[in-house]
């Protein structure tokens, strides 16, 4: 069978700066038809800030962002080489799926962008949207949080033994106080029980922010939840 696809594929290396990192944007898109003449289609795009400076903290990152963004662990290629073999994996996945006359469009985006700095940790933020076919797509916001030299900060690494209890406690108000204030009929969608630190995070002055996904702590019309804890808060169980 003929195959008919558009694709647009682009390195842009547009400079970045946070602190003295010197970053880039890497980008690729497709719109693709499963078969000529098609009206069905898999749209891919993905735009992904990395690290060009050399050394050992830059490639740490890196190879945490494609793993997060792309599933892709301990590569050790360069981000367009991860980019490329995740795209060519997509489309033959896709082309798979809708070999037959019933096909369903699908759509797969990414981004992942630093998002500043605090005392020393540079915040990533990554986007991920996807959509196969049912009732509606996912959309799924995961920070990453490195040290100076590069390595995933963990909520261990941040917070003295027995944090778990109250910190989720405090997440839950927060996150009840928050919806209250927004759409009262949303607090009854909340299985607070399933509130608490997640290990999704990102740091800042205001605080500790986590990230909770759809299906999370309720059903997808709560779509995605966050709460921040300041440093205040926060004190008794900081390391």
């Amino acid at each position: 069978m003929k195959k008919y696809f558009f694709l647009i594929l682009t390195a842009i290396l547009a400079a970045g700066c946070h602190g003295t990192m010197r970053t880039g944007i890497y980008t690729d898109d497709i719109a693709m038809a499963a078969r000529e003449g098609a009206r069905d289609s898999l749209l891919m795009s993905v735009s992904l800030e990395f690290v060009k400076d050399g050394g050992e903290a830059a490639r740490a990152m890196n190879r945490a962002i494609l793993s997060g963004a792309l599933d892709f662990e301990d590569w050790n290629g360069t981000v367009e080489e991860a980019a490329s073999a995740y795209r060519e994996n997509l489309i033959d996945e896709f082309l798979t799926e809708n070999s037959g006359l019933q096909t369903v469009s699908w759509e797969d985006r990414i981004d992942g962008s630093f998002s500043g700095a605090y005392k020393g940790w540079k915040n990533y933020v990554l986007t991920y949207y996807s959509y196969k076919g049912g009732p509606h797509g996912i959309q799924t916001v995961s920070p990453l949080v490195f040290d100076k030299d590069g390595a995933i900060v963990m909520e261990q690494d941040l917070f003295a033994d027995g944090y778990t209890a109250p910190v989720a406690d405090m997440l839950r108000q927060a996150v009840l106080s928050s919806m209250e204030k927004e759409d009262p009929e949303l607090v009854e969608l909340v299985d607070a029980e399933l509130i608490g630190p997640n290990g999704n995070f990102s740091v800042g002055p205001d605080g500790v922010e986590w990230i909770f996904q759809p299906y999370e702590v309720g059903p997808y019309a709560l779509g995605i939840v966050s709460a921040t804890l300041s440093w205040k808060q926060l004190k008794p169980y900081l390391k």
